[in-house]
């Protein structure tokens, strides 16, 4: 994975690499941070294999703590910034981790971490005044001696990904060098990354942000970084430094383009926006590609297990492409991935008929950190179980349907949460939506829908119920509407329907036949 960090040296070393606030830094520049970072780690005591931690915002020091950790011949693990201090913990002793890197927004954490799980040694890589018992990020480059790259490949272990963590413990992805690489190359074959600069607005500790970097580190391109995503800083970077690519789940786009900023800015610079880690309703994507007319839009669907194993080609959003009818697709696989539809034995279905969405190919993990049964159970006969429910056309086209644990059983009958949603956005008052099902005494389980509604609109619960009778089956229609201020997301942005189910089955199974 540092090849194309080698790559870039090689043909365009004093190109403008990483932009982080009021830090810039070159090719050349970027390589002598990352093969000093290496050194560092090295001295501190870090071997070939062991896992090194990051806590952090984005930042121009991600890419190199990436970079650095691999050049260094170890694993990296970054840590979701979301979690609570005893989650952290865990991940840090389930790893075996011992040295872990902290920003200034989370080192107050340390002492807490610290007294859950002894550490070897903490790095700090923030500008304020280094806390006690922690070294210097900047100090540590300064005094290096810079090493040479490692140049693990193939096999060798890469990535540390916890993935989960709202409901039981999390699961640590192992993915290679290997699996990182087909997945970028991947999206690269679909025509992403190919050398424009690209702002990072999504956690560079989420997979799709880290697939995203390694794809366009790929072409070479210019890294943009936000500490985190917020509208309208976002729009301003775009416009003054004349961003040409970006990614955004569903919910940030709608806060992009739903800024007043939007539509005075001038953004006709960006030129490719790759969208997904979660649903997208049709009414919010076009809404998007209204606002934003310059730019391409492409969409990707995958898993940290897998990377983005498919994706929706920008022609398929153009005026003559959508006629074709897949703009509600997921995509087609990548040319890395096998996908297919399957039943509860594997075996694949008719098309068009739903499923099991199953995926084997040089980007699928190596298997979970320690938890062999949990990595049989995920990978059968060479192929991951996603438990997502899809439909593939006769043409290789994948539609989500639902997660499976998202799927509603009411009266009997399947409801898919995801088509209930893309109802309700169809109305003029609804600015984002989730469906889940609830406890129902007659039907076991019934739809119920939690809705933000956009502002200066007003709107009651039977009036959406009625606009979703118009468009859908009445046994998939909401029973329930509940009205809230935001809706629960995690740090990358997706929506946490655990959250929202968890107050109506406390205390009562949810197994409805």
């Amino acid at each position: 994975l540092t090849q194309w960090l080698h790559r870039a040296l090689r043909h365009h070393p004093n190109r403008l690499a990483t932009v982080s606030g009021t830090t810039r830094h070159s090719f050349v520049q970027l390589a002598d941070r990352v093969a000093r970072l290496a050194a560092a780690l090295r001295f501190l005591g870090v071997q070939p294999g062991d896992r090194v931690a990051m806590l952090a915002l984005n930042s121009h020091r991600y890419l190199e703590f990436y970079l650095g950790v691999f050049w260094a011949g170890a694993v990296a693990c970054p840590i979701n910034v979301r979690w609570t201090a005893d989650e952290i913990a865990y991940g840090l002793k389930a790893g075996e981790i011992e040295t872990l890197i902290v920003d200034n927004s989370f080192a107050g954490l340390v002492p807490r971490l610290r007294a859950l799980r002894p550490l070897r040694t903490v790095i700090h890589a923030g500008e304020s005044e280094v806390p006690p018992e922690m070294v210097s990020y900047e100090a540590l480059l300064a005094q290096a001696t810079p090493v040479e790259d490692a140049h693990r490949s193939g096999e060798d272990l890469a990535f540390l990904l916890y993935t989960g963590g709202t409901t039981g413990f999390p699961k640590g992805v192992m993915l290679s060098h290997a699996n990182l690489a087909s997945a970028a190359l991947g999206m690269t074959a679909m025509g992403c990354g190919t050398g424009a600069s690209y702002l990072h607005a999504v956690p560079l500790f989420h997979m799709a942000g880290i697939q995203m970097l390694f794809n366009h580190l790929i072409g070479g391109g210019t890294h943009f970084v936000l500490p985190a995503f917020q509208p309208q800083p976002m729009l301003q970077m775009i416009a003054q430094e004349r961003v040409r690519s970006t990614m955004l789940v569903p919910t940030m786009l709608q806060a992009l383009v739903d800024h007043p900023d939007a539509r005075t800015l001038d953004l006709s610079c960006l030129d490719f926006v790759f969208y997904g880690a979660s649903p997208i309703s049709e009414a919010l994507l076009r809404r998007a590609m209204e606002v934003l007319p310059s730019a391409q839009f492409v969409q990707g669907y995958g898993m940290t297990e897998t990377g983005i194993t498919l994706m929706l080609p920008a022609h398929y959003h153009t005026p003559e492409g959508q006629k074709l009818g897949k703009l509600r697709a997921a995509g087609i696989a990548s040319p890395n991935a096998e996908v297919k539809i399957a039943d509860s034995e594997g075996r694949e279905v008719a098309r068009g008929v739903p499923g099991e969405i199953l995926a084997r190919g040089p980007m699928v993990m190596r298997g979970y950190w320690n938890q062999p049964e949990q990595t049989a159970l995920a990978l059968r006969e060479g192929w991951m179980h996603t438990g997502d429910v899809g439909l593939m056309d006769d043409e290789g086209f994948v539609f989500i349907v639902d997660r499976l644990k998202d799927m509603i059983v009411s009266g009997g009958e399947n409801v898919y949460s995801t088509e209930v949603e893309n109802a309700l956005a169809q109305h003029a008052a609804v600015g984002s939506c989730a469906v889940i099902g609830v406890p129902d005494d007659k039907w076991g389980e019934r739809v119920h829908a939690v809705v933000v509604v956009r502002p200066g609109i007003a709107v009651a619960e039977l009036d959406l119920i009625a606009h979703c009778k118009q468009l859908i089956s009445a046994y998939k229609c909401p029973r329930s509407v509940e009205f809230r201020d935001a809706l629960p997301l995690s740090a990358a942005g997706k929506l946490q329907k655990n959250e929202l189910r968890a107050p109506y089955w406390q205390g009562r199974g949810r197994g409805v036949a």
